[in-house]
């Protein structure tokens, strides 16, 4: 019988091929359990799990001195062999940045997503639903890869998932253990730096140097670590649908502009993806959602177009008779909810022919377009069947990414790390930034001859991302709590920064750097922020000389609720 020592030399390599059979068991001996060895254990088989074991495996420096082995509950082979019908759209998309893009062309997984289902972002319009101030993106405003490119690609979840179970089928040091769920995660011994076993229902125990979790907001790995977490659910709900529409006209650009809208209820976003398809991402109240998709695709169709069009006042008359007729238990028809609109829109004086209809009698745009027939996303006129969903929004935050104590040798990316609201589409994004960083830190501690699962291999990735996501997590929050209002003073200075913001195109440019637009020009940002700075105090002393008059009370008014807005998130979850 081999000893204890001996049998663990045994499955350090538990992919090696010499030592495959070894590792399939643990040599029984008294009070000792069967379990397999395995370097990195990936729990949950999303984009960031099956991100990280493509990054891993494709790595010559993991790949040779590491085992790796990724499980996920559901059947993966449904989603490698996805197969929609031409221009069907999944609802549930995300934004890549060019940051994220690049990462996945380094890995080489970038190549297997279907790029005709993708579709580049060239320009981003925003705009206030109550005061209708805008601000204007362009690729084309900071150059380089993103004016090629665009600021971000659109995919669907489903193509780039595909796309990476692709590359790991020719990964076949990753292993995958699909519609395997974990059972239970203990420890071995009794000792802090032990290692994790994980319990699958099939009967099988991995015992791993390193356990990630990639599992989403209810993490089981972020329960056996222990590892608590701060946040609240917003009183909103996302509504999801793919978008059918009539082209662009002639004399218009392509559909390549993202629109969105910062409505009192939430934000409101038209997502393109085809010259005749896009998605939509509609985050209000909840029983407003919840009416809106009880009423049909024909009113909520409807809904969405006069969304973008009516205003914020003309908005809530119709949720309320929409609300009413549900009550009703008869729910409000696209016919009197066309009357309605119709009869809103005469009271605002809206022609007929105005960019600003939203009557579905509009056909295909032709001839001469409209000078600002761009200001807004084409006229929905149906909806892909099957697609409109909704889901509840929460915000949360893990105190730490790195498990400490009888939770070490665990690290959670993803999801399971950070939840944040959609209306920046930066939440996938945040995990691959996550998974490419914890790759970088693994390769590091393997060229060094450290041990992964070690707090000393960990807190670069800890140190580097957590902070970072903690920042954008808060500015995320911040925006949706000052939009969410139609307070007149907290409109009025929005509005006004919005509108100054929209002028400097060194601060816009910046924003898209920091956001992932540019992969390459990061250094630039340092030279941009001092003209930020010489032109925000230029624009802060026009505003006091323009506005002398304005009370203290007022702009104390302002002060407590943008104060209140700025609260640390974790202050704010106490």
């Amino acid at each position: 019988m081999l000893s204890r020592s001996s049998a663990s030399t045994c499955f350090r390599r538990s992919f090696h091929p010499a030592l495959r059979e070894c590792s399939r068991r643990r040599i029984a001996t008294a009070g000792i359990e069967n379990y397999e060895d395995v370097d990195v254990v990936i729990v949950g088989g999303g984009p960031a799990g099956l991100a990280l074991a493509s990054a891993l495996g494709s790595s010559s420096t993991i790949q040779n001195n590491l085992s790796i082995a990724l499980v996920e509950a559901g059947e993966l082979n449904k989603i490698k062999e996805w197969a929609p019908a031409a221009g069907a759209i999944s609802n549930r998309v995300s934004s890549l940045t060019n940051a994220s893009q690049d990462f996945l062309k380094r890995i080489g997984a970038w190549s297997a997503v279907e790029q005709g289902r993708t579709c580049g972002i060239e320009d981003m319009q925003v705009w206030d639903g109550v005061s209708d101030a805008r601000i204007f993106f362009s690729a084309s405003d900071i150059g380089g890869e993103a004016a090629r490119n665009g600021m971000s690609r659109m995919t669907e979840n489903l193509n780039l998932q595909r796309g990476l179970l692709r590359h790991l089928e020719g990964l076949p040091q990753v292993q995958l253990l699909q519609k395997t769920k974990v059972q239970s995660i203990t420890r071995n011994s009794n000792e802090e730096q032990s290692w994790p076993l994980v319990h699958l229902d099939n009967g099988r125990v991995l015992r791993s140097r390193l356990l990630v979790g990639a599992d989403g907001f209810n993490s089981p790995v972020r329960s056996f670590a222990g590892i608590s977490s701060f946040g609240w659910s917003y009183d909103t709900q996302a509504i999801v649908a793919t978008l059918e529409h009539h082209p662009r006209g002639a004399f218009e650009g392509p559909n390549t502009t993202a629109y969105q809208r910062f409505l009192p209820t939430g934000p409101i976003a038209f997502l393109p993806f085809s010259p005749t398809v896009s998605s939509l991402v509609w985050s209000t109240r909840p029983h407003i959602a919840k009416a809106l998709l009880a009423s049909g695709p024909e009113v909520l169709s409807t809904m969405i177009n006069a969304a973008f069009r009516l205003p914020s006042f003309s908005l809530k008359y119709l949720y309320d008779r929409i609300l009413e007729a549900q009550a009703s238990g008869f729910p409000i028809t696209p016919e009197k909810l066309q009357e309605e609109i119709q009869f809103r829109e005469k009271a605002h004086s809206i022609e007929p022919s105005s960019i600003y209809s939203s009557l579905l009698g509009r056909g295909a745009p032709v001839g001469i377009s409209s000078p600002d027939s761009q200001d807004l996303p084409p006229i929905v006129t149906s909806l892909q069947p099957g697609t409109p969903a909704s889901f509840p929004l929460r915000f949360n935050h893990a105190e730490e990414y790195v498990g400490e104590g009888k939770g070490s040798r665990t690290v959670l990316v993803g999801d399971a790390a950070h939840t944040v609201h959609p209306l920046a589409g930066q939440g996938l994004n945040m995990g691959l930034s996550d998974v490419e960083c914890l790759a970088r830190c693994l390769e590091n501690a393997v060229l060094r001859g450290g041990d992964i699962g070690s707090p000393t291999a960990l807190l670069p990735y800890t140190q580097e991302r957590y902070l970072a996501n903690h920042i954008l997590m808060a500015a995320i929050d911040k925006l949706h709590e000052v939009y969410t209002t139609d307070s007149e003073p907290v409109v009025w200075a929005r509005s006004v920064g919005v509108e100054v913001l929209n002028e400097l195109d060194s601060l816009k440019a910046a924003i898209m750097m920091s956001a992932g637009a540019d992969v390459k020009q990061v250094g630039a940002g340092w030279s941009m922020s001092a003209d930020v700075i010489r032109n925000t105090s230029m624009a802060v002393d026009t505003l006091n000389a323009m506005v002398p008059a304005l009370s203290r009370a007022v702009l104390g008014g302002i002060g407590k609720l943008i104060a209140q807005a700025s609260k640390d998130p974790k202050e704010k979850a106490t």
